[in-house]
């Protein structure tokens, strides 16, 4: 996004995936209560916003998906067939027709509201580092420190398989821990400032009031950590405890990783001053994944 585009058109979604109720909550609110609703718009009176909860028959469920992660089905392969191989798959055509399309977008913006198991407390996920993405991190971070900036620009944003790649540009709020099908209060109070903040923000991107921001801490994706397994396919260890719930906090050659249903405390055996997060993401758990890796950085 350049520096002159200016920010018209926001939808905010959330139930992409049906458990996390931080997101699912808030919007209905903001859907289904005048006063909530006007305090988001008081934000930016000037911008368009709409609101959709995505995956609903999940949503009505309390499951992440029916059949298949409905975060996965906006690559361009997927989006392409015109008719869906599962409800997911027919959700996200559907969602596209509605919303996007993803290559020729009509939303300016798409802030798409996660939870995670995970100790990663309220993460912003921008997916590219240009100016205006740098400023919404440095705005963010400026006015909720406990912040955490994740950046996932490993590929080109519409490369992404995510929801909020419709827009022409998209954003994702992951707040954790929150366990999935419940509701914690500071989840709830960490997304609805984190969002009331991206409006904001975008509403003084309009105008070009922003004033001076500061470069703030942020960490960079890497790759995925996948756990120790044995020939036939079952895991071997869990997450070490002295690692558990500690995401964003560096790890180090040596240090405690996992420890095995013998006993065994396995070493990391990578590099230096390296920085998991979504640590023991619950949903990752059957796809072997322990923890993603990111590297700290500036923006």
């Amino acid at each position: 996004m350049s520096q002159h585009s200016v920010v018209n058109k926001i939808l905010i979604t959330a139930g992409t995936h049906g458990n996390e109720m931080s997101g699912i909550e808030y919007v209905k609110n903001l859907q289904a209560n005048e006063k909530i609703r006007a305090q988001l718009l008081s934000q930016a009176s000037d911008i368009d916003i709409k609101l959709a909860i995505v995956n609903k028959l999940a949503v009505e469920k309390r499951t992440r998906y029916v059949e298949e992660d409905l975060n996965r089905q906006f690559s361009q392969e997927k989006l392409s067939v015109l008719e869906g191989d599962n409800l997911e798959h027919q959700l996200a055509i559907e969602f596209n027709l509605t919303f996007g399309p993803k290559f020729e977008p009509t939303k300016d913006l798409v802030i798409d509201i996660h939870n995670t198991t995970s100790n990663m407390g309220p993460t912003l996920i921008i997916l590219q580092s240009d100016e205006f993405h740098q400023k919404m991190a440095q705005y963010v971070k400026a006015n909720m420190p406990e912040a955490i900036i994740l950046i996932e620009d490993h590929i080109p944003f519409k490369q992404h398989p995510y929801l909020c790649t419709i827009g022409k540009t998209g954003v994702m709020i992951e707040v954790g821990s929150q366990p999935h099908s419940v509701l914690r209060p500071a989840a709830y109070l960490q997304t609805e400032k984190m969002t009331k903040l991206i409006v904001t923000f975008c509403d003084l991107w309009n105008k070009q009031t922003l004033g001076h921001l500061d470069v703030v801490d942020a960490f960079r994706l890497t790759e995925e950590i996948y756990f120790p397994l044995c020939p036939a396919g079952n895991k071997l260890a869990m997450i070490h405890p002295s690692l558990q719930n500690n995401d964003f906090m560096i790890l180090n050659k040596g240090a405690p990783a996992f420890l095995t249903f013998e006993g065994e405390t396995l070493n990391w055996e990578g590099e230096d001053g390296v920085f998991p997060h979504f640590i023991g993401e619950s949903a990752y758990y059957h796809l072997n994944i322990a923890f993603a890796l990111s590297l700290k950085t500036y923006i």
